[in-house]
């Protein structure tokens, strides 16, 4: 398959350019390509062409290979910023709970010495509520602790970033195998002082940060969920209906340019917008069916495809927003999840556990809150959180625990800036909200609030 330039215009095209000369070399790695040509006024040949990806110089190859290792250093960068906002207000609420816990403690031991001007049910309820707390003090300290390993690391890759950087002007003056083993193991630091931080429950959802304004009013666009993982590659599917294009990113900087992408063209076209990447391979809702399909991009295959029972198509029950929305696939810290919903369960929202190699169904929950009236939803932490409208003015208004088969009504705020959602989804892996928000790609911090039982876990 061709890999394409920047074209100005393409988003709004549903043809790729096609070139008029493929090329003027053998390989398009060794020689210059054209992939437009016209004719002037005055008779000259105007050409559009690309220069060879690498040259024949090893200068230049390293050169590209440091630019490629900045590119990761920065992406770490922006988790790092990511990490830092997604912590902020836990970390605040970690520093009132200490203050509070310590009141507690002296007013007890003031208590213990004075116990005989207390009547005996104040002192243990005192006392119970002491020992309910005490299970804080070492996730407190193991807070206190992480908040410090992240300055450590932003310090790291604020000093990598500044070799990096000059490395770019005075070509070979470093190792760059030595330089790539210190990025992943920063990045391998990185994503084990994210999964530390464990699963919580959703408090807040920042305000969006638009990344990019391309494509039509509705469509998808993710990054892989899998964790851990090193692939930075971006996926983007434009519109809802029997779509067979995806494209793929090298990178989330290369997605906000427009450059470097490849195409697969899918061998079944997709209904809606609730598509997932996880672990390399695409999960989709095969058109005009409940088939789920699963696309594996490396092999450029179809590896299983399923139906899923019973389950609603075709706009049957679609979220408040239609574009046959019916079933969505989502991934968080537990795996492989579709949302749909069946006749048998009078169009309420059904949740199920998939197997994400098989396609089979392993537990399902119905939640009791209808499809068409939820604007879409998204999962954390084995938690379905529905929102009330796809419009302006939207909240998170509804949580299913499928851990204790309960729910309950929220009211966290969403700042819908552009008035249309069409896909919203959790990425366990960076731990933000992915939305497409007509036309607009956007994301959002969540902070998690980490409910702490009385044996002390997380």
């Amino acid at each position: 398959s061709w890999e394409f330039p920047a074209h100005p215009g393409f988003f709004g095209n549903s043809e790729l350019p096609i070139p008029i000369f493929q090329t003027l070399f053998q390989s398009p790695d060794e020689g210059w390509q054209v992939f437009t040509s016209a004719q002037a006024p005055d008779g000259k040949c105007l050409c559009t062409a690309v220069i060879p990806v690498q040259g024949s110089c090893s200068r230049d190859l390293r050169s590209l290979q440091l630019r490629q290792l900045l590119e990761k250093v920065q992406n770490i960068s922006q988790s790092m910023e990511v990490l830092d906002l997604r912590t902020f207000r836990d970390l605040q609420y970690v520093r009132n709970t200490e203050a509070l816990m310590k009141g507690l403690d002296s007013r007890l031991r003031v208590a213990s010495e004075g116990h005989k001007a207390l009547n005996a049910r104040s002192f243990q309820d005192l006392k119970e509520k002491m020992r309910e707390l005490l299970p804080l003090l070492p996730v407190l300290e193991q807070y206190k602790a992480d908040s410090r390993l992240i300055v450590h690391l932003k310090d790291e890759v604020r000093n990598l970033s500044g070799i990096l950087l000059a490395i770019q002007e005075e070509m070979g003056a470093y190792d760059y195998e030595e330089l790539q083993q210190r990025v992943l193991l920063l990045e391998a630091r990185l994503h084990a002082c994210l999964q530390k931080l464990g699963c919580g429950k959703l408090t807040g959802v920042s305000n969006p940060i638009t990344i990019r304004a391309s494509g039509s009013r509705f469509g998808s666009w993710m990054t892989d969920t899998m964790t851990p993982s090193t692939d930075s590659r971006v996926w983007y599917m434009d519109g809802y209906y029997k779509g067979r294009r995806v494209l793929e990113f090298r990178s989330l900087t290369d997605f906000v340019s427009g450059q470097n992408f490849v195409q697969h063209l899918l061998p079944h076209p997709w209904a809606g917008t609730g598509h997932v990447v996880f672990n390399g391979s695409l999960y989709y809702n095969k058109f005009q069916s409940n088939v789920a399909v699963r696309y594996h991009f490396r092999s450029r295959s179809v590896l299983v495809q399923r139906s899923l029972a019973g389950a609603g198509y075709n706009n049957t029950f679609p979220y408040s927003w239609g574009g046959f929305s019916d079933i969505d696939f989502m991934v968080d810290e537990n795996g492989l999840w579709a949302v749909y919903t069946t006749n048998q369960n009078a169009g309420n929202i059904v949740v199920s556990r998939v197997d994400p190699h098989t396609l089979e169904v392993l537990r399902s929950w119905d939640t009791g809150y209808p499809k068409r009236s939820a604007g879409e939803s998204f999962m954390i932490c084995g938690i379905l959180y529905v929102t009330n409208s796809h419009l302006a003015g939207a909240k998170i208004y509804f949580a299913y625990h499928t851990n204790t088969s309960s729910y309950e009504y929220t009211d966290i705020p969403f700042h819908n800036q552009y008035s249309h959602i069409s896909m919203l989804d959790y990425n366990p892996r960076e731990r933000v909200l992915y939305t497409w928000n007509n036309g607009h790609q956007v994301i959002y911090n969540v902070t998690l609030f980490h409910v702490i039982n009385t044996a002390g876990e997380l």
